[in-house]
């Protein structure tokens, strides 16, 4: 069985900034890619960074140069590092992960989301 928790979420004020993790724990062989996704309310679910296993990046638009996301492969955990935090923003945030197991059955697994708000 394998989880995915996430932290690191709260409110703060528009410019400021966050550090999200999530860290996978359980029966664990192998991690591919490790991301990030958002969700507002009324609004669908997107994608916000992605990370591969050999730590290529890809971001959505609309946060590219505001934030980082990276891993620590030896701490099976992901991070995304906000800076410069806008009200638009606001949203629950997602990790997700390409996750294999001991059992070599391979799957996404997502953590239970964790709340960012940006508000003055």
């Amino acid at each position: 069985q394998v989880q995915l928790v996430e932290s690191g979420g709260g409110l703060v004020q528009p410019g400021g900034s966050l550090r999200l993790s999530c860290a996978a724990s359980g029966s664990i062989f192998t991690i591919n890619a490790m991301g990030w996704y958002r969700q507002a309310p009324g609004k669908e679910r997107e994608l916000v960074a992605m990370i591969s296993s050999g730590s290529r990046t890809n971001y959505a638009d609309s946060v590219k140069g505001r934030f980082t996301i990276s891993r620590d492969n030896a701490k099976n955990t992901v991070y995304l590092q906000m800076n410069g935090l806008k009200p638009e923003d606001t949203a629950v945030y997602y990790c997700n992960a390409a996750i294999t197991g001991r059992n070599y059955h391979a799957d996404f697994y997502w953590g239970q989301g964790t709340q960012v708000t940006v508000s003055s």
